[in-house]
């Protein structure tokens, strides 16, 4: 039996409005392995700046974006990140049911903002890659305030929409479709970001 509550409404508002989220998508025992994860990761070193664009176009911007990333690898993944990938695909098996997406791969990263740190206004899918359909995030801080900052802001229909990276909430939103940014944080802001991917339509010359 699937843990992610993922229902019709969910899926209809995916459909009909590009984004959703989903209040306590893994238990708060396993959110809280994961930021531990994190912290430690960071403690050691393991993280490394974030950039924008891919392959040859990739480059640190700063002045775009200042969060550091580690990138998961399922093949060496602890129970806590064990308990997230059997999330994940179920909610990939989910989608794909629901929507007919045609999704068949993911990717994931933990994703750190130190104070000060944001991320500006883009799309998840690139230019010159198609592959990315779906983006996701979820966020692993405990006992967030307002005041804290870093709140994800989705650039909607109706206005922008702000959701504050609450420990357990999970977001979800078309990675070529919805612009999106991460407001400035005031203290460190923990999460988990990945993408649902179909394979590419380009056509190679």
């Amino acid at each position: 039996m699937s843990i992610v509550p993922w229902s019709d409404r969910t899926v209809l508002e995916l459909a009909t409005r590009g984004w959703t989220i989903l209040r306590d998508f893994l238990p708060p025992e396993i959110v809280s392995e994961l930021r531990e994860e994190a912290i430690r990761g960071i403690a050691d070193n393991h993280f490394h700046e974030a950039g924008i664009g891919r392959g040859s176009d990739h480059e640190v911007e700063n002045a775009i974006r200042g969060d550091k990333i580690l990138w998961l690898d399922p093949g060496e993944a602890t129970p806590a990140q064990q308990a997230y990938w059997r999330a994940i695909e179920d909610l990939q098996l989910d989608l794909n049911r629901g929507l007919f997406l045609s999704l068949v791969s993911c990717e994931a990263q933990f994703a750190v903002y130190g104070p000060g740190a944001f991320y500006k206004t883009h799309v998840d899918r690139f230019e010159a890659n198609d592959e990315r359909m779906i983006s996701f995030t979820l966020y692993l801080n405990d006992a967030w305030r307002p005041e804290d900052g870093g709140a994800l802001r989705l650039h909607v229909e109706g206005g922008p929409v702000d959701v504050l990276p609450a420990a357990g909430t999970m977001v979800v939103f078309r990675s070529d479709s919805v612009p999106h940014e991460v407001l400035v944080s005031t203290r460190e802001r923990y999460s988990l970001t990945g993408w649902f991917m179909r394979r590419s339509l380009r056509v190679v010359e």
